[in-house]
């Protein structure tokens, strides 16, 4: 298993949040945290919870892989490992796997749960 680089995790956190214009006090309130904290994963100098990760991908707009490893999109090879698709000829099955996914994102994305 790949091992998380909490540095560029929170060059990634900071690139996101400046993108949209906010100050780190202002992520930091969205996200219920200190901005002391706020630094703190920014720089990859603390761990954050499941709950606070939650609300960097939810309050800046984006999914766990783009934080966690800067992929935007899930690699074929990742979501063959979590289908255990390998030959090909489950495609209809596969597709609907990944919309049921897509939608269940979206619906805790709506709901404020995630």
């Amino acid at each position: 298993m790949q091992k998380l680089d909490y540095e560029k995790m929170g060059t990634r956190i900071r690139q996101l949040r400046k993108a949209k214009g906010w100050s780190q006090d202002k992520l930091a309130k969205k996200c219920g945290i200190s901005l002391n904290f706020m630094g703190h994963i920014e720089r990859g100098t603390r761990k954050m919870s499941m709950n606070t990760f939650a609300s960097l991908c939810s309050e800046l707009e984006t999914d766990a892989d783009a934080l966690l490893w800067g992929v935007t999109e899930p690699s074929e090879t990742a979501m063959q490992g979590i289908w255990g698709k390998t030959d090909g000829k489950d495609d209809e099955g596969y597709s609907m796997y990944i919309r049921i996914m897509k939608s269940v994102a979206d619906i805790l994305k709506s709901s404020g749960s995630f």
